[in-house]
């Protein structure tokens, strides 16, 4: 059984995702790991580059752009994970981890993370502390669940002009001290570190979502499970962040999109009917006539 599996979807990034696997492979530290990249239908030569510069990778692709939860689970299925526990192979590695090829890892990163997941054992996911290229907090690396509240808060602005609030700032949690370990509710998937029993629990993740949202999903059911999610800034890692969706035109739609799924999955149901209508009024109008068919269609219709 092998310590660590990483899991690296990749879409038309093949300089990034280059970098990504050279600082993977210079990892240091007493410790196994499998490394899959899937390809999601990339036009840039990113397979034919893992294929030949990294023979040691485990490469899957022909199957299309996918989306991103869909490709982390064929590449978390690879490693031997399944959705139910009675079906997680036997040498699926100890803990598995979701990395973007926009990340450069220092070398002892991975070393770091598991040496601190073994040490908690209460700990089903963890992420480090995410720096932009200008030396920023890239926020995402630790935020709260976006209940209606909370996401509220965020689209009206307040969260940005209440930055050290912890009525109004709880999304991305800012008035936190970012050099400290925190328990949080949810860390990114750009680097989300995630135990095997916690997956056992839980499952993989959520196909309902195509990009954005699967990752808080995922932490979500996690933290429900018993299982703490933990930011752990002690590790550094530089991220360049929505280098792949930054080329597509769909990412601002789908991530209104995950908010609509996030919230009919988790809230809908304890949702009274004035609030439903103005969450729904305000994911329509942020969302554009394109997002109206799945805003206003009711749920059993979809299914």
């Amino acid at each position: 059984m092998h310590d660590l599996g990483i899991v690296i979807v990749n879409w038309n990034t093949r300089d990034y995702l280059h970098r990504c696997l050279k600082t993977v492979f210079a990892s240091a530290g007493d410790f196994s790991c499998r490394v899959i990249v899937v390809d999601n239908g990339s036009s840039d030569g990113s397979a034919e580059m893992v294929a030949r510069e990294f023979p040691q990778v485990t490469l899957i692709s022909g199957h299309g752009n996918v989306g991103y939860p869909a490709g982390n689970n064929l590449g978390l299925r690879a490693l031997g994970y399944a959705d139910r526990a009675e079906d997680i192979a036997p040498d699926a590695p100890r803990y598995a981890l979701l990395l973007n090829p926009d990340t450069e890892l220092p070398p002892d990163a991975l070393a770091r993370m598991i040496a601190f997941m073994d040490a908690h054992p209460e700990v089903g996911a963890a992420g480090p502390k995410l720096v932009l290229p200008d030396g920023s907090l890239d926020l995402a690396c630790r935020r709260s669940e976006p209940t209606i509240e909370v996401a509220f808060w965020r689209l009206i602005g307040f969260s940005r002009l209440f930055p050290r609030s912890r009525l109004f700032a709880r999304y991305n949690l800012t008035f936190l001290d970012e050099n400290e370990t925190a328990e949080v509710d949810s860390v990114v998937g750009a680097f989300m570190m995630v135990r095997r029993e916690a997956i056992a629990d839980v499952g993989l993740l959520d196909e309902a979502f195509f990009m954005y949202g699967e990752d808080l999903d995922w932490s979500k059911r996690i933290k429900e499970a018993g299982w703490k999610i933990v930011y752990y800034p002690e590790v550094q890692v530089r991220h360049v962040k929505r280098a792949a969706s930054r080329q597509s035109r769909r990412a601002q739609f789908e991530f209104v999109r995950a908010f609509l799924i996030f919230y009919n999955k988790h809230y809908r149901a304890q949702t009274g009917w004035l609030a439903h209508l103005a969450v729904l009024l305000g994911l329509a109008l942020w969302g554009g006539p394109r997002l109206w068919p799945e805003v206003f269609t009711p749920s059993s219709l979809r299914e």
